[in-house]
C-alpha cells in the first residue's frame, strides 16, 4: 500500500515539475527549478517502481 502511494507522489512530483517548466516560458531560474522538482520526482518514481518489482507491492 505505501509503495503506491509513493508511486503515486512521484508521478505528481514529476507531472506538476514538467508542467511548470513547460509554463515558466523564458525565465531561466524558473524553469531550471522546475527542472529539479521534475528530476527529484522522476528519482521517486523510479526507485518506488525498482523496490515494487523487487519486493512486491
Amino acid at each position: 500500500m505505501v509503495t503506491i502511494i509513493i508511486l503515486l507522489i512521484g508521478a505528481a512530483i514529476l507531472t506538476a515539475g514538467l508542467y511548470y517548466r513547460r509554463q515558466a516560458g523564458n525565465d531561466p531560474e524558473s524553469r531550471k527549478i522546475y527542472g529539479i522538482a521534475a528530476l527529484i520526482g522522476a528519482a521517486i518514481l523510479i526507485a518506488a517502481a525498482v523496490k515494487a518489482l523487487a519486493f512486491g507491492l
